[in-house]
């Protein structure tokens, strides 16, 4: 069960949306602003909250989709997963997320470092976010399938990039030319397809969920000093 709470934040535009908020376990090291896949706050993001605070994070996970349909939750049967991607692709506004995912970066920065992860369409936001967000530390994107066509973004801070070897949504040749575009960007790529971090069982794989997390929580521990104000 999940430990953490919905609560409202008001978001830049003035539109108060639901956002998963789990306080940290034992001391707090940092804030850290998760960033959906396209089926919202699921129990999966949820427990990918939960486990990040039990490492000593402040997590909030932004509900983006909350201004078109509140409380926004799809399933993965191929009905459901063609609703989140309708919502994330033709629907909801992408640099709305992004912009939604800097203001939970602010409202945590008075507080010490702030990071970020994203999954999915998450990952998306979480390297457009880097490259416009004052105050992250450090932050981590997994599978974003929009990260190679925004290789001509230059981050504010440390970021750490995640694909799959066999994602078909997301082709090698991109992630290879967005590598070689940003050299000082660590790009690990996992002998997995897309999701590898789901809880999806055709998607998971748990060898690469494991390494990429630690890969994560390594950044954000050498940047917990750091705060990047852009």
């Amino acid at each position: 069960m999940a430990r953490g709470s919905m609560i409202r934040m008001t978001m830049r535009d003035s539109a108060a949306i639901g956002v998963y908020h789990v306080e940290p376990s034992g001391a707090r090291r940092g804030g850290l602003v998760v960033i959906q896949e396209i089926f919202g706050i699921t129990e999966h993001i949820k427990a990918v909250c939960d486990g990040f605070a039990d490492d000593g994070y402040e997590v909030l996970a932004p509900s983006l989709f909350d201004r078109e349909e509140p409380g926004f939750l799809a399933g993965y049967s191929p009905e459901e997963m063609q609703r989140g991607v309708r919502m994330s692709r033709d629907i909801h506004s992408f640099e709305l997320s992004v912009a939604d995912a800097c203001h939970c970066v602010a409202a945590q920065r008075n507080k010490g470092p702030v990071f970020m992860v994203g999954y999915c369409y998450g990952g998306s936001v979480v390297w457009a976010a880097a490259c416009e967000c004052d105050g992250l530390a450090a932050a981590s994107s997994y599978y974003g399938r929009l990260v190679p066509e925004m290789a001509d973004r230059q981050a504010k801070c440390p970021v750490i990039c995640h694909f799959g070897a066999h994602d078909s949504g997301i082709p090698l040749d991109g992630v290879k030319r967005f590598a070689a575009a940003h050299p000082e960007v660590p790009v690990c790529i996992y002998d997995a397809g897309h999701g590898f971090n789901s809880d999806r069982p055709d998607y998971h794989n748990a060898a690469a969920a494991t390494l990429a997390r630690q890969r994560t929580l390594n950044l954000f521990t050498k940047n917990e000093g750091s705060r990047h104000l852009g």
